[in-house]
């Protein structure tokens, strides 16, 4: 049975960092996605960044290009995501999904996503 715990959310000032991790496991196959998403206050659940595992392509939307990093421990089925100068337009929480279609390119397009974890919460402020 596939499970995505995340952790690593906080508080942090504008122009700081942290960094959420995504332990993901259950797996029968290395095909398989982990996508990060958001969710504000009033907002659609928006996704952020995503990651084949297979073979480690990445996607990032526009507005988290040059800041966010998503990368994967294959040895410990862990996935991060590193949020460099953060804003405060990046508060919300941050869902980690698995996406097991084993799709060519990952998407994040939530609706591919069948394993969500609780979210963590991010909140960038002064």
């Amino acid at each position: 049975q596939v499970q995505i715990v995340e952790s690593g959310g906080g508080l942090v000032q504008p122009g700081g960092s942290l960094r959420l991790s995504c332990a993901a496991s259950g797996f029968t196959s290395d095909y398989y996605a982990i996508g990060w998403f958001r969710q504000a206050p009033g907002k659609e659940r928006e996704g952020v960044t995503c990651i084949s595992i297979s073979d480690g392509r990445t996607y990032y939307r526009d507005s988290v290009k040059g800041r966010f990093t998503i990368s994967r421990d294959n040895a410990k089925n862990t996935v991060y995501l590193q949020m460099n100068s953060l804003k405060p337009e990046d508060t919300a929480v941050y869902y980690c999904a698995a996406d097991t279609a084993g799709r060519a390119v990952c998407t994040t397009a939530t609706m591919f996503y069948d394993y969500w974890g609780q979210g963590t919460q991010v909140t960038v402020s002064s």
